[in-house]
């Protein structure tokens, strides 16, 4: 059996402006997801893996670029609208979008609320939303681990999911990401964590 088993690839469009939103376990999920679709994605990826000295920093930088990565920077508001952005350029050119609506990797292995960019993004590109379930990326590289170990893995896409409504009204955009989240969920068989990742 291969290392990485998929379902519903088929769920994904093959042409025009899609967003992978998936569920969070691992730093290996984004290259786990790449392996696993059908298409190439793009992930936005810290500013400082582009930015590395020495060989570290020259690997860090060659292995980002190499899997389609764009640097973004984090940690102000104005970095997380240029990321959302970024994104959009992305969409705009028909070209699939990966996000992690959690904001970061779950260390317990519950699926926690999303944040709303995922929404914003799908309603002002029009694009639809493929939900994601990563399952056994977390035993493939566990978070603290550098050296990924064999482990079984498995990538679920789910159908599409289209939205329309206004961008701009938090309430639209919250409904929305509670309903890619619960389509996650019910793909991962996760628990649901009624709160944000720390």
């Amino acid at each position: 059996m291969p290392l990485i088993r998929t379902d519903g690839r088929e769920h994904v469009p093959a042409a025009g402006p899609v967003i992978l939103a998936s569920n969070h376990l691992s730093f290996i999920d984004s290259v786990v997801l790449r392996l696993a679709a059908p298409r190439q994605v793009t992930f936005l990826a810290k500013a400082e893996y582009f930015t590395g000295r020495g060989l570290r920093g020259w690997f860090m930088r060659w292995f980002f670029t190499a899997v389609g990565s764009v640097p973004v920077a984090r940690g102000q508001h104005r970095a997380a609208t240029a990321a959302l952005d970024t994104a959009l350029e992305v969409l705009a050119a028909g070209r699939v979008f990966g996000i992690y609506p959690e904001g970061t990797r779950s260390l317990d292995g519950r699926l926690y609320r999303g944040r709303t960019g995922v929404a914003w993004l799908a309603l002002t590109s029009g694009a639809p939303v493929v939900p994601v379930a990563l399952d056994g990326t977390d035993r493939l590289q566990p978070v603290g681990k550098r050296i990924p170990r064999p482990a079984r893995v498995t990538v679920r896409f789910g159908r599409p999911l289209r939205f329309t409504g206004d961008p701009a009204s938090a309430r639209t955009r919250r409904a929305v990401t509670d309903d890619v989240m619960r389509a996650i969920g019910e793909l991962s068989g996760q628990e649901r964590a009624d709160r944000f990742a720390a």
